[in-house]
């Protein structure tokens, strides 16, 4: 054995990579850069790949002109009743207490309840609102009179009816927690943040918990992690560890940064791993948001008129309302996509989660704050530029599923109703129907996937071009369905 072949046997294959000038993530670096761009547009600029490369987070053109900016994603986890919200159905009332058709249920399969449960009309009272003249639950009158700016869409479909999995669908595309980005990385990977100081998308929650699923929901799967949705707590301290060490002041904690910086930097040149643009990025943001975060939840300059109009009677307090208000101040600040999570709206017929008492709670805790951030939006010119979307995961069942002798329905896959207002949706319309039970779509379905295409174009993204290789296939947000929703479109 020769000096060569001693030298060559001694090197490991991760030494190899490392020092052969062409390192692994610099090959798959390049394999990306040589193929289309990263938004699978026409070849894109060098000045444009290395933008991406030192500021993952600048903001880009999308694939057309965008109608809207951002997005706050109003996420109601439980899956509200639409039967009781939003699509009022005489025959069911009708029908109340009959045993649903075979015809109906051959072949399903259902979460809790059994084929031969029976029929539960609605007890709410609905009301025609604004000149569109929607018919809107009693439970909703704060939405009533917006309802000439809101989009209903209800005929939603989805494939999925467990929580965990239908949340991840709504949210990644995926059922299966295989680490699929969600919407809001998807987004913020395809046209960037106008926010230098905030994180580009952000997510917040109010209720008695977390929502089912966690943190998947709002990751950024096999994108770089700089995409993710990024926590923001109730309390003095936003995020976590955001606050300089004991003993250390701004000036040293801006050195810190800065060596920091230069050695990532170094690196970065070195193997040109994404991941070491997302870790510089993510710094220099934590050292910014240092100021920004504290004057964010800062409610000092929000007048008593704006904060009565969003039922906000305690700032300081955790909720719906005070998540809404601060949703509207990060969109000021120009973060790109933004989700609140409100739960317990899973009312199957328990005590305190049935359609009684637990449902008027969600409502008051909800409605009033959600009508207010529509209402803000629009008074400050913000609402043409911000797409509002308002749903959970999935529907509520025609039948009934009393337990405890409590009204409560199950998890419905077949049709559901969600809203959207601003941000290029067509106001003061409803889409779609149901039959007269409510079970099936029987006009103009949206599918999950229909919904997420639509969302993207709104933002100038086309949803079959915006992809990421990984494991040798090009993965989108919407797989391998969807189509645009045009009535949706103003």
């Amino acid at each position: 054995m020769n000096l060569e072949q001693r030298h060559l046997r001694e090197i490991t294959r991760r030494h190899f990579f490392a020092n052969s000038g062409v390192g692994l993530g610099s090959v798959g670096l390049a394999s990306l850069l040589a193929k289309d761009s990263l938004l699978a547009a026409p070849a894109a600029s060098s000045s444009s790949d290395a933008a991406r490369m030192t500021n993952p987070m600048a903001p880009r053109e999308g694939h057309f002109p965008a109608k809207a900016k951002q997005v706050i994603h109003l996420f109601m986890a439980g899956g509200p009743s639409s039967l009781d919200l939003f699509d009022d159905k005489p025959k069911l009332r009708e029908m109340d207490g009959q045993v649903i058709p075979e015809s109906f249920v051959a072949g399903k399969r259902f979460a809790f309840i059994k084929k031969d449960a029976k029929l539960l009309g609605t007890r709410r009272t609905f009301h025609k609102w604004g000149e569109s003249g929607a018919m809107i639950s009693e439970l909703l009158p704060h939405l009533g009179g917006i309802a000439d700016d809101v989009a209903f869409i209800k005929s939603m479909k989805t494939d999925v009816f467990n929580h965990g999995p239908a949340k991840l669908y709504m949210n990644t595309g995926f059922e299966r927690f295989s680490g699929r980005p969600a919407m809001g990385a998807w987004v913020t990977y395809g046209i960037g943040s106008e926010a230098d100081s905030l994180p580009g998308f952000v997510v917040m929650h109010s209720g008695p918990r977390g929502p089912r699923g966690g943190t998947p929901l709002w990751a950024s799967g096999f994108l770089p992690t700089t995409y993710q949705g990024v926590p923001l707590l109730n309390g003095a301290e936003p995020i976590l560890n955001l606050s300089n060490p004991k003993d250390i002041n701004d000036e040293r904690q801006g050195d810190f940064v800065s060596a920091v910086k230069d050695l990532n930097a170094e690196r970065l040149k070195l193997v040109g791993d994404p991941e070491i643009s997302t870790r510089i990025a993510a710094y220099e943001m934590a050292y910014r948001m240092q100021t920004s975060a504290p004057d964010l939840i800062n409610f000092r300059d929000e007048t008593k008129e704006t904060l009565e109009m969003y039922g906000l009677k305690d700032p300081s307090k955790p909720s719906f309302a005070r998540n809404c208000l601060l949703a509207r101040r990060l969109i000021e600040r120009g973060v790109r996509f933004v989700q609140l999570f409100h739960t317990d709206w899973d009312h199957h017929g328990n005590p305190g989660t049935d359609l009684g008492k637990a449902l008027d709670d969600r409502c008051a805790e909800t409605d009033q704050p959600a009508a207010a951030l529509v209402k803000d939006l629009k008074q400050r010119g913000l609402l043409n530029d911000t797409l509002v979307l308002w749903g959970g995961e999935f529907g509520r069942t025609p039948q009934g599923e009393p337990r405890d002798k409590l009204p409560g329905r199950d998890h419905h896959l077949e049709a559901f109703t969600m809203w959207m207002a601003g941000g290029g949706v067509k106001g003061g319309q409803s889409i779609g129907q149901t039959d007269e039970i409510g079970y099936y779509v029987t006009a103009d379905q949206v599918h999950v996937h229909d919904l997420q295409a639509t969302i993207l174009h709104l933002l100038g993204l086309d949803h079959k071009r915006l992809t990421f290789r990984f494991q040798g296939r090009d993965y989108r947000l919407t797989d391998v369905g969807g189509n645009v929703v045009s009535k949706l479109l103003a």
